[in-house]
């Protein structure tokens, strides 16, 4: 072991929480080495760079990375103000990137093809944790391998959104009907207004990015006579659970945007259909026929533009001769998967967790992030912030940094499971959970009772995924 102690850590992915990985390494003394696929950082944020997060900017900056930006003269953004992707990316990310340490640890347009042990594939045993990683990389400079002494994956889930038909497989003839599908979270009231105005276009999704895209075309369809807007959701009361918690939420940008969608439902503005589970699309001419199960029986239904919000996925294809332990549900790692389960939990929160969470069979390889979740929806932009300032201090020795995991979550206001009810949520429940009395049952549709936590660092909530729903 002590010959991989001059390796670097490699980091896959330059997004926020790879970046905050960076900084907890440096300030450890360790190296990074981050595996950006994109051009720039924050390439997936950049998709979606017009929407506004419903966190402010207290919850959304690591403080590893606050200390080495204020050495620089960093003026943080105002803490209250809510910002938009871009904003994320140009006031925060880009100057981390820019710090001469993490610029040099940074290779851009580079894609990891696998990661493995140094002379193993998944089979092997004998003194495996012995071996440094090798991570198989295309890049620049053509096909090379790099050997590092741990691994963080943080590459989220942006590039593989769930498929839109039924049972987690593609409709069939969704490949044929991809001219009529936008990418998820499209600039509905900006740049990519044209493609809307004057059409028939169904949103598919029940999470935030579903509310946002249906926000921002409800503008458009308020000044642009003949725009029809269709909102499809599988569940029979899933559009409840989007509509969330209102004035109860500890964020109230994250309140007002379920309040709002209510609004143009029941102002007539989008058509709401529910228990409705796409069957086949059929790409003709000039529209998509969109057929759809639905409780009264079969459905057909025309549309000129169809928007994905059907959340992500994690892909796993690079990792495939590594020792994982996932959550057979939501490929979440093991220990977390339970806690996020979306038939379990849509409270948006989860219980403060680290590195003894995160591991793996493979000593010193863990999934951050985004990609933590797995296919869990909501993620908590803080929640990854933690999670790697404990792995890193897993890797750095500090066995009891590691261990010691703080996280105070706004509250959500509404914890349900089906996807309808509202908990009350008690005064000082930082988790956003209703906690019934031992005796007692808890109220119809909410989550159990969560094992105690150590609360400390608030933590925000990233859009989109928040970026998947």
């Amino acid at each position: 072991m002590s010959k991989q102690h001059h390796l670097p850590v490699a980091i896959i992915g330059a997004g926020p929480i790879g970046l905050a990985a960076a900084a907890h390494l440096l300030e450890r003394g360790l190296t990074p080495l981050i595996l950006e696929k994109g051009d720039a950082v924050g390439a997936a944020i950049r998709q979606w760079g017009h929407i506004r997060l419903f966190s402010p900017w207290q919850y959304n900056i690591d403080d590893a990375a606050r200390r080495l930006l204020e050495r620089t003269g960093w003026q943080e953004p105002r803490g209250s103000a809510l910002p938009f992707g871009s904003e994320l990316v140009e006031s925060y990310l880009e100057p981390l990137a820019a710090l001469p340490d993490i610029a040099a640890a940074l290779h851009l347009n580079t894609e990891v093809l696998a990661v493995t042990r140094q002379g193993m594939d998944k089979t092997r045993t004998r003194h495996r944790e012995n071996q440094p990683f090798l991570i198989r990389v295309l890049g620049p400079r053509g096909l090379e391998d790099h050997l590092v002494r741990a691994v963080l994956d943080g590459s989220g889930t942006w590039s593989q959104p769930n498929p839109l038909g039924q049972a987690g497989l593609p409709a069939p003839g969704e490949g044929a009907a991809r001219s009529f599908i936008t990418e998820p979270l499209p600039d509905a009231a900006g740049k990519d207004r044209p493609r809307f105005a004057g059409k028939r276009v169904m949103v598919v999704g029940a999470g935030h990015s579903a509310a946002n895209t249906l926000l921002s075309l409800g503008q458009v369809a308020k000044a642009e006579p003949g725009t029809r807007l269709m909102w499809a959701v599988r569940g029979p009361g899933s559009a409840q659970r989007l509509y969330g918690g209102g004035d109860l939420d500890g964020l109230p940008a994250r309140g007002a945007l379920g309040s709002r969608l209510r609004s143009l439902v029941q102002d007539g503005v989008v058509e709401l259909l529910t228990s409705f589970t796409i069957t086949e699309l059929e790409a003709g001419d000039g529209a998509l026929t969109v057929h759809a199960s639905s409780p009264e029986g079969a459905r057909a239904v025309d549309v000129d533009v169809l928007v994905p919000a059907t959340g992500f996925r994690p892909d796993l294809r690079m990792l495939r001769e590594l020792r994982l332990e996932l959550d057979p549900a939501v490929e979440a790692p093991r220990g977390l998967g339970p806690l996020i389960d979306p038939e379990f939990h849509s409270c948006g929160t989860v219980p403060a967790h680290g590195a003894a969470v995160l591991a793996h069979p493979d000593k010193d390889f863990y999934l951050v992030g985004m990609k933590s979740y797995g296919r869990a929806p909501t993620f908590l932009l803080a929640t990854g912030y933690e999670q790697v300032r404990s792995v890193v201090a897993a890797i750095a020795g500090d066995d009891d940094a590691a261990a010691t995991v703080h996280l105070e979550l706004p509250e959500t206001g509404v914890c349900s499971t089906d996807l309808g009810g509202s908990c009350d949520v008690p005064a000082g429940n930082t988790q956003g959970l209703s906690l019934p009395s031992e005796d007692a049952p808890a109220p119809s549709g909410c989550c159990v009772r969560p094992e105690p936590v150590s609360l400390g660092i608030p933590t925000g909530l990233l859009h989109g995924k928040n970026l998947a729903d």
